[in-house]
């Protein structure tokens, strides 16, 4: 007889070995019966509910069992929900359930299996899976890691099989540039080309800036491939990234060579203890292998700042600091980063830059302003001194002129040394002002035909330098061809560059606005440019007084004051406007108008019987000074000539319509109708006598006199005058006119 059959006749024995079947097995076992009361568990079943153990007794209610593993909250999905779960619970006892998951809230997972038996009860065997369930969640959150870092980049990155070439994973850049495809064959431009890209990543394992043709929705490029074979879930796949050729990528910390599966310098750092999660291969070339984001940084506590800033607003931008590279050398860097949660952490995604040649051109374009500065210095010296001269100039005339006619007309030698000396110290005092003058004159105007398109261009890349990385956006659009306008580029270029530089530090002191646009167009028989801004504005009561030398609402070493000044000497010498926009709302906008060059044209020539006068030659002496016109109508009228004197360029055009003048002798700056004025108008209304007018002025160092005096060609005197020399202008007036 058998050990089982002698045991089946035994019924203490059959339990005995029923019980040790059951101890033996390693999943938990429970056997209820018809009325759902325990009949027998092992002791792997007691460990698996180690939280009710005790209540685990043959007789033990399956519904009170369940009761009471809800109250105790044993069960994470039946917290909060206790009625509800053991309902379900209830419901499909004595149902065929099999591989039903549960999860405890101490962690632990169990695979649970329910099975009716014949007589009505059923039977409960669990599977612990813990350690399998955290094997795939780490598996998951290794896949987790690696698509997060990737979608939030902007790298063209594609994950393929290797035989097929069907596309697994493709970043967020991927979709946007090649669409919807489900094979990379359909990116090759050939099908050639894969094959060899394939076989030749095959032999080597990795592939290295890798150039050929690909195709994406319909357009051809060239780009640059870079691959790596990898595995992923049991099978050899292919990551590759394509950076498109076509369009070249302006930055400073430019990326220097191709990266191998992800070509960005970007990284993911817990916030808290600075562990590097994931490093791309840029930020490794540039930090080096290390385990913690803390070792970045020169100051340690510019990155606890740079956390602050941080967590205060989720993002950083364009954040500055002193950092170490992989060389142990400090250099200056920019660090972009957001803050998002990853698996119930804080994590850091970030961007890190080398700013050294930025900081290098900005420290240039720090010069070059500096440079700037101190010719609007030496310009405010020489509008100082262009209207002393002008002010002195004046009377100096009346003491020159009148000491040189004593000498002519005494015979007195005592009388003729005192005169002499009169007229030697003022000629002195003449002299004086010249040699100031000439100290402080700027550079003469090389007045050429100018694109100012080019102008513009070159003055907003001086001035508008680095500011897009501060928030602050200076642009220009060119408005197509232009025409040329008669001008000395550098000092218009310096006018731009002032109102750009203006507009720039009135947005950045009062933290109002965020662009600068420069506008050009022609208008007529002008060019305009405005230079406008979103920023503060200006003050109604400041409006009118904005071009007034030394004015400024700057703090004491922030402004001269002259900076408008000069920009409106400026284009007031090129003989065209300079205005605020009144009407322009939202900031402030400041509109330039310079005349289009003229085409080049030869005058008629003339023959005037009429100059070959015996008569005694009539002189029309036009100047706002009365002293000074009443001694040089003296000077000629002693040498024969009939005069008469116009205190203003008003009334000398109403003499020239009631009688005619063989010479017209001006001062240059007048009030109302001026110099300038006075010569458009006999160009207009008396064509005849452009050739027979001169000027005298007081201001030939000034920068629209100079500009008047070019463009009108026309012989001139500096005050003070000798009666001598006013003679022989007007005789070699008379004998141009003649021989015309």
């Amino acid at each position: 007889m058998t050990d089982w059959q002698e045991a089946t006749q035994n019924p203490d024995r059959v339990r005995n070995l029923i019980s040790d079947a059951i101890e033996s097995l390693s999943e938990g076992f429970a056997l209820y019966d018809e009325n759902r009361k325990l009949v027998i568990c092992n002791q792997r079943y007691r460990e698996m509910n180690a939280a009710v153990a005790e209540m685990l007794e043959p007789g033990l209610d399956w519904e009170i069992l369940m009761r009471e593993t809800a109250r105790r909250g044993i069960y994470a999905d039946a917290v909060g929900r206790e009625e509800e779960w053991v309902r379900n619970r209830l419901e499909t006892t004595h149902d065929h359930v099999t591989d039903f998951e549960l999860k405890q809230t101490d962690g632990r997972c169990y695979l649970v299996s329910t099975h009716p038996t014949s007589l009505g009860g059923f039977v409960v065997t669990r599977t612990d899976i813990t350690d399998r369930k955290r094997a795939e969640e780490a598996q998951r959150d290794g896949d987790t890691l690696v698509r997060t870092v990737l979608d939030a980049s902007s790298a063209v990155v594609i994950m393929t099989r290797v035989g097929s070439g069907e596309i697994i994973y493709r970043s967020p850049a991927a979709k946007v540039l090649f669409g919807k495809t489900k094979s990379a064959s359909e990116h090759y431009v050939n099908p050639e080309d894969r094959a060899d890209f394939v076989t030749e990543l095959l032999a080597a394992g990795q592939i290295n800036n890798y150039r050929l043709r690909v195709r994406a929705q319909g357009r051809e490029f060239p780009a640059l491939l870079s691959a790596r074979i990898v595995e992923y879930h049991g099978e050899d796949v292919i990551v590759t990234s394509v950076i498109d050729l076509t369009k070249e990528v302006e930055a400073q910390a430019l990326i220097r060579r191709v990266l191998e599966a992800c070509p960005v310098p970007v990284q993911m750092t817990n916030a808290e203890t600075g562990k590097v999660l994931f490093s791309s291969p840029e930020t490794t070339a540039l930090f080096g292998r290390v385990d913690s984001a803390r070792s970045y940084y020169a100051d340690a506590d510019e990155r606890a700042a740079y956390l602050e800033e941080l967590k205060a607003s989720g993002f950083v931008k364009n954040r500055r600091a002193r950092f170490i590279n992989k060389a142990g050398e400090e250099f200056w860097g920019s660090v972009s980063s957001r803050l998002i949660e990853f698996h119930g952490e804080p994590v850091i995604v970030s961007n890190t830059r080398d700013m050294t040649d930025e900081l290098a051109m900005q420290e240039e374009l720090d010069l070059q302003r500096e440079m700037v500065f101190q010719n609007e210095k030496m310009s405010a010296l020489g509008e100082l001194l262009a209207g002393v001269a002008h002010e002195l100039n004046n009377p100096l005339s009346v003491v020159v002129g009148h000491a040189l006619m004593m000498q002519e007309d005494t015979l007195d030698p005592d009388v003729q040394r005192r005169v002499e000396k009169i007229a030697s110290a003022a000629e002195r005092c003449a002299k004086i002002v010249k040699t100031f003058l000439a100290m402080a004159r700027q550079s003469p105007s090389q007045m050429e035909p100018v694109d100012i398109g080019s102008v513009v261009a070159t003055a907003v890349d001086v001035a508008g330098y680095g500011h897009t990385q501060d928030g602050l956006t200076v642009r220009y659009q060119p408005p197509g061809a232009l025409p040329d306008i008669l001008a000395d580029a550098d000092q218009i270029t310096q006018v731009i560059i002032n109102l750009i530089i203006n507009a720039v530090q009135a947005i950045t002191k009062s933290g109002t606005g965020d662009r600068v646009d420069i506008v050009a167009r022609a208008s007529g028989e002008m060019v305009e440019v405005a230079v406008e801004d979103n920023g503060p504005g200006i003050p109604d009561a400041h409006r009118a007084r904005i071009f007034e030398p030394f004015f400024t609402t700057k703090e004491v070493g922030d402004g001269t004051g002259i900076g408008l000044t000069i920009c409106h000497r400026i284009i007031h010498s090129h003989g065209g406007r300079i205005r605020l926009d009144a009407e322009h709302e939202g900031g402030t906008r400041i509109v330039i108008q310079l005349p289009v060059a003229p085409a080049e044209h030869v005058e008629d020539e003339e023959t005037d019987a009429a100059n070959g006068v015996t008569r005694p030659c009539r002189v029309l002496i036009v100047d706002d000074e009365q002293e000074v016109a009443a001694l040089m109508a003296e000077a000629l009228r002693r040498d024969g000539f009939l005069v008469e004197v116009a205190g203003s360029g008003d009334e000398a055009l109403t003499r020239l319509e009631t009688a005619g003048f063989d010479v017209l002798l001006s001062d240059l700056n007048m009030p109302g109708v001026d110099g300038r004025a006075l010569f458009e108008a006999l160009q207009a209304r008396f064509p005849d006598m452009v050739g027979r007018t001169a000027f005298i002025t007081g201001d030939t160092m000034g920068a629209s006199s100079q500009a008047m005096l070019r463009e009108a060609g026309r012989p001139y005197l500096e005050k003070p005058v000798a009666p001598k020399e006013l003679r022989q202008l007007v005789q070699d007036i008379l004998k141009d006119a003649k021989d015309r």
